[in-house]
C-alpha cells in the first residue's frame, strides 16, 4: 500500500500562563492571535508554512511538558541568547553537532526546545 508524505499540521502546547508562552515563542518569529473554535476556550494561535502552532491554557487537560519541539533558526547563538532573556532554562549550550550549530533549552513551562541552524550541505 502507498502513502502520502505526512507534513506537521498542528502542534498544541498547553500553558499555566498563555500569554508569557506566547511571548517566548514570538522571540522565535511566530505571530500569535487569540483564537477560539466556536463554543471552545480562547487560546493562542499562529500559523507558520501551512501548519498551525497553539498555545491552550492548562485548565483540567494533561499538560503538555514532556512535549520536545525544534525549530530551524539561521543564527543559533543569537537565538539562544534571545530565549534565555525570555525566560529560557538551559538544557545544552550552542554546540557544533553531525545535524548543524544545536542548542537545547526549556521555555517557562518546561517544554524542551531545540534550535539547530543546520548544516549547509543538510
Amino acid at each position: 500500500m502507498l502513502f502520502m508524505k505526512a507534513m506537521l499540521n498542528l502542534v498544541v502546547l498547553r500553558s499555566q500562563n498563555m500569554e508569557r508562552l506566547a511571548e517566548f515563542y514570538e522571540s522565535l518569529g511566530f505571530k500569535f492571535c487569540k483564537h477560539r473554535h466556536g463554543k471552545g476556550v480562547e487560546h493562542y494561535a499562529a500559523e507558520e508554512g501551512g501548519s498551525v502552532f497553539e498555545i491552550y491554557p492548562l485548565l483540567d487537560a494533561f499538560p503538555t511538558v514532556g512535549v520536545r519541539i525544534g525549530f530551524r533558526v539561521e543564527n543559533v547563538p543569537q537565538v539562544y541568547a534571545t530565549l534565555l532573556s525570555k525566560g529560557a532554562e538551559i538544557i545544552k549550550s550552542p554546540t557544533p553537532s553531525p545535524w548543524g550549530e544545536r542548542a537545547v533549552v526549556k521555555d517557562p513551562d518546561g517544554h524542551i526546545v531545540e534550535i539547530l541552524s543546520p548544516n549547509p550541505d543538510k
